[in-house]
């Protein structure tokens, strides 16, 4: 890209420090090259961390007197970006097409979402090319976080006819291709189907929004550093299940319209099904069933971290408080 930049005579600066769950202090550096260099765009170049990391740089050169943590929630943000072109190099975050950034703060390991229209990219380049070198456990985790904000995003209480069909689009041609690109990762017709899937489950999620999922595993990211397809990879079968009958209807649905169960099998029965078919895509993929270094001490905290993001703002099937969130970060515990 750097290349074909410089053969267009326009000049770039790169910021190439952003980690895996993108910080304060990454975008506070970053935006400070951006000014030092004179930019007028930015190019976002990489996963999910990387488009993130970029749209909170253009939020705060919008907003130069409004640090991030004030701009934490929906619509806090309400300037214009710089232009800003978003190409994904993983199949997973849907982070090119949505109106969130996620951030941490280092300091107190908070991981908190931005929610505002102005961080939508104006431009996403899916070019399965650059995806072709990502080894199989990235492919794996980032093509499951992909499903997880597809599912979400359809069994919440806030679909609407176009993100149902987004997410199911999403899904069936995640089923379809996700394990074989993890066999193959130079698979460049399942390449192209995985980004088409991240981005049809980015505008269902930006519209309808996640679940519990996410909130735990944001908060597992803060606290100590999780990378967040992993995260969602191990929840995801986990909070479904303890949804129990409140999701049922709709991943009965979801069953059905992927060719899990067909339609003489009764809701509870095809939900399960559904959920056995991504616990078994998981361990096809070697993604494990627990997550490192959780600490019983912690688990209050990160309850009440989950609790504040999800409530009011996700659409989940059932509420829960902060004590009914606790025993998922203990099904998940190493």
């Amino acid at each position: 890209m750097e290349k074909l930049l410089e053969d267009s005579e326009i000049s770039c600066a790169v910021f190439d420090e952003t980690v895996a769950n993108p910080t304060v202090a990454n975008v506070e550096a970053a935006r400070a090259l951006y000014l030092n260099e004179h930019c007028q765009a930015l190019i976002a170049f990489g996963g999910g961390s990387s488009m993130d990391c970029a749209k909170a740089v253009g939020a705060r050169i919008a907003r130069p007197q409004k640090p991030l943590s004030k701009m934490e929630g929906i619509l806090h943000v309400l300037h214009k970006l710089p232009l800003l072109i978003a190409i994904p190099s993983t199949a997973g975050t849907g982070s090119e097409t949505t109106l969130a950034a996620v951030i941490t703060d280092e300091k107190t390991h908070h991981k908190y979402p931005i929610n505002d229209f102005s961080l939508i990219p104006a431009y996403a380049v899916l070019e399965p090319e650059v995806t072709l070198g990502l080894p199989a456990s990235l492919t794996a985790t980032t093509g499951m976080d992909a499903l997880t904000h597809a599912v979400e995003a359809y069994i919440g209480h806030s679909t609407t006819a176009g993100t149902r069909r987004a997410s199911i689009e999403a899904i069936q041609l995640i089923f379809e291709n996700l394990e074989a690109v993890y066999k193959d990762g130079s698979n460049r017709t399942a390449r192209a189907n995985m980004l088409r899937a991240a981005y049809l489950a980015g505008t269902a999620f930006t519209k309808s929004y996640v679940g519990y999922v996410h909130a735990v595993a944001h908060s597992l990211g803060g606290k100590y550093g999780i990378a967040h397809g992993l995260a969602n990879s191990v929840l995801l079968p986990v909070v479904l299940e303890a949804y129990g009958a409140s999701a049922h209807k709709k991943l009965a649905e979801l069953a059905r319209a992927t060719g899990i169960a067909d339609a003489a099998v009764p809701d509870p029965q095809a939900a399960e099904c559904f959920i056995c078919h991504i616990r078994n895509m998981n361990a096809s993929m070697n993604i494990p069933t627990t997550l490192p270094g959780i600490q019983n001490k912690d688990l209050e905290a990160l309850a009440a971290y989950a609790d504040h993001e999800a409530n009011p703002l996700y659409p989940v099937p059932v509420l829960w408080d902060k004590k009914q969130l606790i025993p998922l970060y203990k099904a998940v515990q190493s």
